[in-house]
């Protein structure tokens, strides 16, 4: 004769088996709920008692006429209840989603993007009530074309474009950005006579942000030789300069209150004046009828001219 193994919480734990229990803990009675739910309630109370047995708990005090839910019991309703929105909203995603919408999308953002002006279009994202999560890579220099196009990222807002296409990809152009040479006013380079020669810029420490890419780094602005401080972000860059560490290239817009304030000195270099062309690229692979509604969505909000000048200004990065 097989041995036929006690049911496990999982096999007892079915979203109908925990709208069993919600009647009963409603009701207030076996009996009530079994009226409720078209049993009797000898079949009723067996699948109690096989829920328990699974969990080696009381979910019921059944000491009284009611059916009064055990601290345990209360706790399986709680949780429950919540299983039960879960499984409600997957399939209002799953629904959603076979209507164009991806199940997730990966914007990678350099570190020169507005951070507040990302996360205004993230609110209006959300607003519109899309089945489809948003996942944000922050990254640095080439590492944002980077995760493009090794399909860690479906878009990539604040790439490098140099003017040229670029192969598979989709690129269009969010504006120019200039960059302007600065230091701390305790600096002793914030002294020297303009324009700075290579030769005595060399002498000072850089701050350089690092290159998120894992393939092939890219350095801008640095000397051979020159002592460098690296951090991992444009922000962190901006808070080393400001304290005196170093020296180099930031974002005009992002330095610019700094500079207003006395907080930081804008120098001229021999180096040429750097205007960069930033842009944003997604697959061309993806574009037509085969792209997602989430990508539809956010490229329509980068046709904009004020959504891009708004992107590039790090005046509110925060």
């Amino acid at each position: 004769m097989p041995i036929h193994s006690p049911p496990s919480p999982r096999d007892v734990l079915t979203p109908d088996a925990l709208a069993m229990l919600q009647a009963i803990s409603v009701s207030g009675s076996f009996a009530a709920a079994a009226r409720a739910l078209g049993l009797v309630p000898s079949a009723l109370t067996y699948r109690v008692r096989q829920i328990e047995d699974a969990l080696d708990v009381l979910l019921f005090d059944r000491s009284s006429r009611q059916a009064r839910l055990t601290e345990a019991g209360a706790e399986l309703m709680r949780e429950g209840q919540r299983l039960l929105h879960e499984i409600d909203a997957v399939a209002n995603r799953v629904r959603r989603v076979a209507t164009g919408w991806e199940p997730q999308l990966t914007l990678a953002v350099d570190s020169v993007i507005s951070r507040t002006t990302m996360l205004d279009l993230c609110e209006a994202f959300y607003a519109t009530a899309p089945p489809t999560r948003l996942k944000i890579r922050e990254e640095v220099l080439s590492g944002t074309l980077e995760a493009l196009v090794t399909g860690q990222a479906d878009l990539a807002i604040g790439v490098v474009t140099h003017g040229g296409a670029i192969r598979d990809l989709q690129v269009k152009p969010l504006g120019k950005m200039r960059f302007v040479y600065a230091m701390a006013p305790h600096h002793p380079l914030a002294q020297a006579d303009e324009p700075l020669p290579d030769a005595l810029v060399q002498q000072h420490r850089a701050v350089a942000v690092a290159d998120s890419a894992q393939r092939a780094n890219v350095t801008l602005g640095l000397l051979g030789g020159q002592d460098v401080l690296t951090v991992p972000t444009m922000r962190a860059k901006l808070e080393a300069q400001l304290r005196g560490l170093g020296c180099g290239f930031l974002p005009e817009s992002l330095a610019r209150p700094y500079i207003d304030t006395g907080r930081l000195v804008a120098r001229r270099v021999q180096q040429p004046e750097r205007i960069v062309d930033v842009g944003y690229a997604w697959h061309a692979a993806s574009s037509g009828l085969g792209l997602g509604r989430a990508v539809q969505w956010w490229l329509q909000q980068l046709e904009s001219p004020a959504t891009r000048a708004a992107l590039l200004n790090a005046l509110h990065a925060g």
